[in-house]
Formats: C-alpha cells, sequence, structure tokens
C-alpha cells in the first residue's frame, strides 16, 4: 500500500533528476499545472507566458488564473517555416529566440514543454529557465512527450514543477502523471486534503489523530487514493526498464532510426526542421507543395503504418518497440505520395 508509491518516486526521480521526496503522484498533467496556479500570486497587469498551439493541460489553468487576478496570458507564436536548399526549415531557433525576448519584468508564470508535441520542435529550457529565473517567474514544464524519451535533469533546470503524464514515453498506464517539485514549493498548498498526503498516515489506526502537518517532501501533492493497486504496478514496471535501458540509450536508438527517414523524406521533397532545433524521438515531417494530405493519410490507413497529422506535418515518434522494417515502410509510403 506504500511501498509501490515510493518505489515510483525512486524511479521518476532517476529518470529526470532530483530527489524521490521531490516526487509527487498525481491524475494528470493539468492536475499538477493546477495544483502550481493554486500558489502562484499574480497581480493585475502580470503576464503568464504560452506557447502557440502546446498542448492545452498546460494551458487552462494559466487562463483561468489570468481571468480572474486581472493579468494578461501573453503566447509566443511559432514563426513562419523558411524552406533552406539542403531540405530543412529553418524555424526553431527563431522561435527561442522570441520567447526569451518575451520573457520580460512583468512575467509571472512560463509554461512550456522541452519540445512541441505536434512536430518535435526543441526548446532550449536552460537558456528560457536562467531568464525565468533572472525575472524571478515560476518555470512550469510539462514534459510529457520528453520524460524517458530524451534525457532530462531537473535540478539544472530548475524547475518549479516538471510533470509527465505516465502513458507516453515513461511507457505507463493512463491517470498517472509524476511530478517533480521545486524548493518554492516545499510549504505550498496542495489541490485537495488528502489523508495520506498528512505526516503519520502510515499509522492507520492513529488516523483519526487529526494533523495539519503533511508528510514530507512532495507528498502533500499526491492524489488521494494513490495507492491505485492496478496502475502503481504496471507503471514501477515500466518505469524499471526504462531506469534499466537508459534514456541516453533509447534516444539513441530512436534517433538511429529517424535518421534514415530523414534523409529520404528530405531526398523525395518533405522538409524537416534544422537538425539542432528538433529532437531525436520525435519529428514533423512538413509536406511538399501539390500533396493530397487526404491521400497520404489513405495510404498510411492501407500500410498500416501510424502517425499523426498534425496540421500540414507528420509527426513521427517512434518507440524502443520500433525497428527498420518500420521506418522503410513509412520510408515507402511518403516516396509513392509525393508528388
Amino acid at each position: 500500500f506504500l511501498a509501490d508509491s515510493d518505489r515510483v518516486r525512486e524511479l521518476f526521480a532517476r529518470i529526470v533528476g532530483g530527489a524521490a521526496g521531490a516526487v509527487a503522484i498525481m491524475p494528470s498533467v493539468s492536475y499538477a499545472v493546477s495544483t502550481v496556479a493554486r500558489n502562484v500570486e499574480l497581480e493585475a497587469g502580470d503576464e503568464l507566458l504560452l506557447l502557440d498551439e502546446q498542448f492545452p493541460g498546460n494551458v487552462y489553468a494559466w487562463h483561468r488564473l489570468a481571468a480572474e487576478a486581472g493579468a494578461r496570458v501573453v503566447t509566443v507564436p511559432r514563426p513562419a517555416s523558411r524552406r533552406g536548399g539542403d531540405g530543412t526549415v529553418a524555424a526553431g531557433a527563431e522561435w527561442n529566440a522570441r520567447i526569451v525576448e518575451a520573457i520580460g519584468p512583468r512575467t509571472r508564470v512560463v509554461a512550456l514543454p522541452p519540445l512541441h508535441w505536434t512536430d518535435g520542435t526543441r526548446f532550449d529550457l536552460d537558456e528560457i529557465g536562467r531568464r525565468a529565473r533572472d525575472v524571478g517567474a515560476w518555470f512550469v514544464v510539462d514534459a510529457t512527450q520528453a520524460a524517458g524519451g530524451t534525457p532530462l535533469d531537473v535540478e539544472a533546470l530548475g524547475c518549479d514543477l516538471l510533470v509527465a503524464g505516465a502513458y507516453k514515453w515513461l511507457l505507463g498506464p493512463y491517470s498517472i502523471a509524476l511530478a517533480s517539485v521545486g524548493p518554492r514549493l516545499a510549504d505550498g498548498v496542495p489541490l485537495e486534503e488528502g489523508w495520506i498526503a498528512r505526516e503519520g498516515s502510515e499509522d492507520f489506526q492513529a488516523l483519526v489523530d487529526y494533523t495539519d502537518r503533511y508528510g514530507a517532501g512532495a507528498v502533500r501533492y499526491d492524489v488521494g487514493e494513490r495507492s491505485n493497486f492496478a496502475l502503481l504496478p504496471i507503471a514501477i514496471a515500466a518505469l524499471e526498464a526504462i531506469d534499466r535501458w537508459g534514456v541516453d540509450r533509447i534516444e539513441s536508438y530512436v534517433g538511429d532510426l529517424v535518421g534514415p527517414l530523414v534523409s529520404a523524406a528530405v531526398e523525395a521533397g518533405y522538409a524537416v526542421e534544422e537538425e539542432g532545433w528538433r529532437s531525436r524521438h520525435i519529428t514533423g515531417i512538413r509536406m511538399p507543395e501539390g500533396l493530397d494530405l487526404g491521400d497520404l493519410k489513405a495510404r498510411l490507413d492501407e500500410g498500416r503504418v501510424y502517425a499523426s497529422m498534425r496540421g500540414s506535418s507528420l509527426r513521427v515518434s517512434p518507440n524502443v518497440y520500433n525497428d527498420e522494417a518500420d521506418i522503410a515502410a513509412l520510408v515507402e509510403i511518403l516516396r509513392t505520395a509525393a508528388p
């Protein structure tokens, strides 16, 4: 009942850095973000910085908070893509520069991911985090698309919150999110007042000896009924596998798969983000002019190749269960669909 929770905290801390005691067990990213929002104080005219089209789990709580305080949400738009002669598009570098430039003296929250969920555009969290700390802003990172797929170091990043839904690259179950909370939340107010989050809750006989004191570390932020007998064992098995394989090796393996795909796609007339600004495990392939998206989708369905259409780009995110044959099948479809 108690040991599984401790094991989950230990394993997640080893994957993203930081201490096991700083890890809270939650049901979703939006729950974690709402928890932080409850602890952020805003004044009229303050600013909260978000990204264009970022996943809404790290958006809606900030919109509500801004509306209630008379603050302003600043959304940093994606720059227009400029296709180069080598088949790359230059947008990531400019987008990152715009983010850093947009963080100013009235910025109170910077909420963003390590990479964009639609196409894998990478964000320099080291630089962005430094700028956020310079102005005293809360730094809130939704790492669902990154944790387990690319190395992270939450302590080096200085996040107030780094949270990841377990169902993506952590290979775990739905309805669990793991969050590493920073020192600014050490004495914060949780979203709910769960009995299991209280000091001494492991002594069931004394549960009616009510206390205002929370358990040590991030336990205060745990969701009620965190000791889920169905979900936690799955999460443990998945996290143990990732810990055993190593995130560096996972990223390297997936990157080796994606390399030939990128080369073949560019050769066929498609485009990708510049190498320095695209992640290795999620790649957005932008369509050439004249390509029929409906036709491409039909070819993918017929070939049983599963990748997500996001606007005018195809998001490709192979994992450890994919191999060269899967990539070859996608490459063949891209070649035959190209105008």
